[in-house]
């Protein structure tokens, strides 16, 4: 398959739609022009690994579309989620720029499409774009400022004021701009996972909260319904 029909489909990153918020925002056209004609681009299935924990990284991922899952395995053998990606994120990075093995896992959890940029490629950008190395850095510190605040709510909050915090999130994360009722298509498996608790316990949770009208759902579906009060429940231990 040639570099043109992988390529199908996919932005130039020059006139990508998530250049703005992602880790290319100030580059300069020229820069992008070489990520454009040296990157490659895949499209991934619901379920498919964009990464696995353990390989070793040779370049980064940048998320174009679809939504994606962030997973470690427990000493147990259990799947954590640690966090979500969406479109203009950066994926990879940190196992790369610290030379080490993926820590974690990155699983499509909808169809998805990513652009792989390779490590000569990203090495030599941010040894010649200081901008770009200064986004890194606030992105790594802003990785690790969200897992001490994960590690600290998992420690002191209970279970249904987690599961309401996790689905603040993710309205806030996948939300669009005045959108009435948000919506997601998330198994039960993987909430469980990433507020830290028994896929029956989440399941009872939820049912609480569909009594109490605050959410509804359908099969695999979560649509909230009263986000105001969800807020309330996820800070009632703050």
């Amino acid at each position: 398959m040639s570099s043109i029909e992988i390529k199908s489909g996919f932005p130039e990153c020059q006139t990508c739609s998530c250049k703005k918020d992602g880790i290319f925002a100030h580059c300069a056209l020229e820069e992008l022009e070489v990520i454009t004609s040296n990157k490659s681009c895949t499209t991934y299935k619901r379920g498919q690994a964009i990464f696995q924990e353990g390989n070793k990284p040779f370049g980064i991922f940048c998320l174009t579309e679809g939504k994606v899952k962030i997973t470690k395995i427990g000493s147990e053998g259990k799947e954590q989620i640690v966090r979500f990606a969406k479109p203009g994120d950066t994926l990879g990075y940190r196992a790369l720029m610290s030379d080490t093995r993926y820590s974690a896992s990155a699983i499509a959890l909808e169809e998805c499409k990513a652009c792989f940029i390779s490590s000569h490629d990203f090495n030599e950008l941010i040894s010649k774009n200081y901008l770009v190395a200064k986004d890194m850095m606030r992105m790594l510190s802003n990785a690790l400022a969200d897992a001490e605040n994960s590690l600290a709510h998992l420690a002191t909050k209970p279970v249904r004021e987690r599961i309401a915090e996790a689905l603040i999130l993710l309205m806030r994360m996948y939300g669009k701009p005045n959108e009435k009722q948000f919506s997601i298509s998330l198994s039960r498996e993987d909430l469980a996972s990433m507020v830290g608790t028994a896929k029956e316990t989440a399941i009872r949770f939820l049912s609480e909260l569909k009594d109490e009208e605050i959410i509804s759902t359908h099969g695999s579906n979560i649509t909230i319904l009263n986000p105001d009060e969800l807020v309330k429940i996820s800070q009632m231990y703050d």
